[in-house]
């Protein structure tokens, strides 16, 4: 998700930060999922990988404006 920016300053607001320690994690996890479902590995319907997408990328969106306001 952060590609290009080094892991370093990634590490350390992971570490500072609890919401975002929180929130990436979940982006990961429902990243995972997301790529599980459309590989057929996690059979869910179409409405719950719709939702899941919309969580991911709302994660996305305020993990890279909190990244944004640290630097």
């Amino acid at each position: 998700m952060f590609e290009g920016q080094p892991q370093a300053e990634l590490d350390a607001l992971i570490k500072a930060n609890p919401e975002f320690k929180t929130l990436y994690q979940r982006h990961k996890e429902l990243d995972k999922q997301v790529l599980d479902a459309e590989l057929g590995v996690l059979a869910i319907d179409d409405l719950t990988l719709s939702k899941m997408k919309r969580e991911k990328l709302l994660a996305k969106d305020r993990l890279t404006s909190m990244y944004a306001a640290n630097h």
